[in-house]
């Protein structure tokens, strides 16, 4: 079975190497949508996938991190980076280039790496990513898999190189939440008592 979670945020960049000149040569922004779909073979306690208000915990913060920020790829000029460095609070250095099936590739494997951290107390099953979709126009999206996120020739993902400002870390209700992440510590899902007995 699958379930959809919607987030929203706005977003600037340039997509070096790309074919339009408006995008290759000039900071823009979008207005971004991003899809994450769970799958699961089983249902909670709750009889549901993933209880949707889970995801308002460290994934929901992650993803916003990305509202109004501006991301640029750790390969660009060094003179842009410490522009948008200087002149940006709020940015977010990626290993890849931060086209819209980047993003979808970066979202999936955030989840994924959180999905994987946390301890479930509530009967969950085998919740994984099923896809990511980021909406980057009305007309206009990128949406990603699990083979996707495998294939080196996209681009390795690490947490290490994925690398969130000052201002966007202290803007997190557990600033040291990254780096827990990528130190392995779980995450602990809240314990449900039931309320009816599940045979």
């Amino acid at each position: 079975m699958l379930i959809r979670k919607l987030f929203k945020f706005e977003n600037a960049h340039i997509v070096r190497n790309c074919t339009s000149d408006r995008c290759k040569r000039s900071i823009h922004g979008h207005s971004y949508k991003v899809e994450l779909l769970l799958k699961a073979s089983k249902l909670d306690h709750g009889q549901m996938v993933y209880d949707f208000g889970l995801l308002k915990g460290v994934i929901k913060e992650l993803f916003d991190s990305f509202d109004h920020a501006i991301c640029f790829w750790n390969q660009d000029s060094a003179e842009y980076i410490q522009a948008c460095q200087t002149f940006s609070a709020r940015w977010i250095s990626l290993p890849v280039s931060p086209s819209a099936e980047q993003f979808s590739r970066i979202f999936f494997y955030l989840a994924q790496q959180v999905l994987k951290s946390t301890q479930t107390q509530n009967g969950e099953g085998d919740v994984e990513v099923y896809s990511v979709i980021v909406h980057e126009t009305d007309t206009g999206y990128a949406q990603s898999f699990l083979e996707d996120i495998e294939n080196t020739q996209m681009g390795v993902l690490t947490l290490e190189e994925i690398e969130f400002s000052e201002q966007v870390q202290a803007e997190w209700s557990d600033p040291e939440m990254y780096r827990k992440l990528k130190q392995g510590e779980p995450f602990l899902n809240p314990k449900v008592e039931l309320q009816v007995q599940i045979s």
